[in-house]
């Protein structure tokens, strides 16, 4: 099973968010070297944990400093911009990374009403036609001419090259899942933003649905899980302190700065968020290779994936390498 990563770009607490992309530059380069297939970067806006806007800009900076593994974004928030603009976008990383560019796709705003209001005013009506969005950059980044009867009948996306980016649908529902069926184009499911709930029958739905395409015959399913790993299983729940802080500050509707596991475990807990705290590492993938890297197997067979995706938040860039560096051990990627 191939097993690749997400990286969010996220803010953490005493370093200046800059360094924050620069972390996910040197990440990337870091996976690649531990045989790691591709490595995404998403998309967020107006959100103070989360610094990655730009996945497109990040994109150009791995490619130009990486050589061997694909490089993607999850997504690009498709309704807030224009398709041809996108395409344009994707088909010059194409050319800094030939054949190694993955387009992800995704329907959600990525932000909340009034920021996406803010990035493009028509985003509802973006959202609604997204479909037709999807067909029209889809075209344009393959090169293939739009219908003659097309309003952009005659418009292409430059650069032209021999190789060009895979499109992708990102999603956390069966809508996404029918899109990528329709168009016969590869499907995410974000496994940890719904930390499970519908990707089954979004996975199943899609293999359903599925009809064949120029570029892919058979359907390709993937899903992106929040797992984290240790030398020991101390040291795990000690770094997993950070993002379970984070989650309880954003039940409340508090979005902040991921802070440093000895900061996050040493704040006074009500009884009602030390439960929520346990309940959060019952349900996450946390602990050592042996004990998270079974559950990975299970959960890839249940599902039927063929591919892993694995999104990890440590304050320190040493701890998210090692983590990192233990899963590529136990699923022997180099």
């Amino acid at each position: 099973m191939r097993l690749s990563v997400l990286d969010q770009s996220v803010s953490f607490a005493g370093r200046p968010q800059s360094a924050s992309i620069t972390e996910t530059i040197e990440l990337a380069q870091y996976c690649e070297g531990l045989g790691y297939h591709r490595f995404w970067v998403s998309e967020h806006h107006n959100h103070d944990t989360i610094t990655g806007t730009a996945p497109e800009i990040v994109m150009a900076a791995i490619g130009a400093t990486t050589d061997r593994i694909r490089i993607g974004s999850a997504g690009v928030m498709l309704p807030h911009y224009s398709a041809l603009k996108v395409a344009e976008q994707f088909r010059v990383l194409d050319a800094i990374a030939p054949g190694r560019i993955d387009l992800g796709l995704g329907r959600a705003p990525g932000s909340d009403g009034r920021t996406a209001y803010a990035l493009n005013p028509h985003a509802l009506q973006g959202a609604d036609n997204f479909p037709e969005q999807i067909q029209d950059l889809m075209a344009w980044v393959a090169g293939d001419p739009l219908p003659e009867d097309h309003t952009f009948a005659g418009i292409r996306a430059f650069p032209q090259s021999d190789t060009t980016p895979v499109t992708w649908i990102l999603g956390t529902s069966s809508y996404g899942a029918q899109v990528a069926a329709h168009f016969g184009i590869p499907y995410c499911f974000a496994h940890f933003i719904t930390q499970g709930e519908g990707c089954e029958q979004a996975l199943d739905l899609y293999r359903e649905k599925f009809q064949p395409s120029a570029r892919h015959q058979e359907p390709v399913t993937t899903a992106c899980v929040w797992a984290l790993v240790a030398d020991t299983e101390e040291e795990a729940e000690f770094q997993f302190m950070s993002r379970a802080r984070t989650r309880l500050a954003r039940d409340r509707g508090v979005l902040e700065q991921v802070e440093a596991p000895e900061v996050a475990a040493a704040h006074d807990y009500s009884p009602a968020e030390q439960a929520r705290v346990q309940v959060m590492r019952k349900e996450a993938f946390v602990g050592t290779t042996e004990n998270v890297g079974d559950r990975l197997r299970n959960l890839a067979k249940r599902l039927g994936l063929d591919e892993l995706v694995i999104l990890t938040w440590t304050h320190e860039l040493s701890a998210r390498k090692r983590s990192y560096e233990l899963f590529a051990k136990e699923f022997e990627i180099a």
